[in-house]
């Protein structure tokens, strides 16, 4: 999932934006309104955590543009007033969720999870394929029925391969679903991070490369004929 957190105070975003990534989440930060535009217009959010109170170009003007071009990104508002006509005011102006500060971290990570759950098409909390098991409520892995021990971005490259239900995903669309905007395909992170998943996974190999397009889950972990070259990452 990938999330934009748009706040002025640079300290409060930096917590949100390490906080939200220990739990698996790519995640940039902007600290103005037409910072977080710009942004918006350059990449797809599944959510946008947007403060009311920007500088220069307000929240609600943000949060307008945003419903205005359809984008499918969520938006959750966050202000300092707690005051029923302010939180009436952001939803009416499209926000799909509001939360005052000060807020719990916790309760921050779980209204994003739903709102990330609600910008894509809904699909099941515990997916399988290939005899993988994957809890994403309960961040878990299993393989054929033994627990697999994943870092935070393993487990969200495996989670976006087992999302796609076989289709390739190539090493720049996992990039965009799993880390930073700072990071490239360039800088190897895909690669190294689908090497130490593989040795985790074990044998038979459940990643396929698939040769010039990127990756896949097998359908037959055993078969690695056909298009993919069966090879590492």
């Amino acid at each position: 999932m990938r999330v934009l957190v748009v706040e002025d105070e640079e300290f409060l975003a930096e917590m949100i934006a390490e906080g939200l990534r220990r739990d698996s989440l790519a995640v940039d930060v902007a600290h103005d309104g037409l910072e977080a535009l710009r942004k918006l217009e350059l990449g797809a959010y599944d959510v946008l955590v947007l403060d009311r109170d920007l500088p220069g170009l307000h929240g609600d003007e943000v949060c307008r543009r945003v419903v205005r071009q359809g984008l499918l990104t969520r938006i959750l508002m966050l202000t300092a007033s707690g005051a029923l006509h302010e939180r009436v005011e952001g939803l009416g102006l499209g926000a799909d969720d509001y939360l005052t500060k000060p807020f719990a971290y916790d309760e921050l990570l779980a209204r994003i999870l739903a709102l990330g759950r609600r910008a894509r098409p809904a699909l099941p909390p515990v997916i399988e394929r290939a005899g993988l098991t994957l809890d994403t409520a309960r961040r878990r892995a299993r393989r054929n029925g033994l627990p697999l021990d994943l870092s935070r971005k393993e487990f969200a490259v495996l989670e976006t391969l087992m999302r796609a239900d076989g289709a390739v995903v190539s090493g720049d669309e996992l990039i965009e679903q799993v880390w930073e905007e700072d990071t490239s395909y360039r800088t190897n992170a895909v690669r190294v991070t689908l090497s130490k998943l593989r040795a985790k996974l074990g044998d038979p190999p459940v990643v396929e490369t698939v040769s010039g397009a990127g990756y896949r889950i097998a359908d037959d972990p055993t078969d690695t004929t056909g298009t993919a070259d069966g090879s590492r990452a």
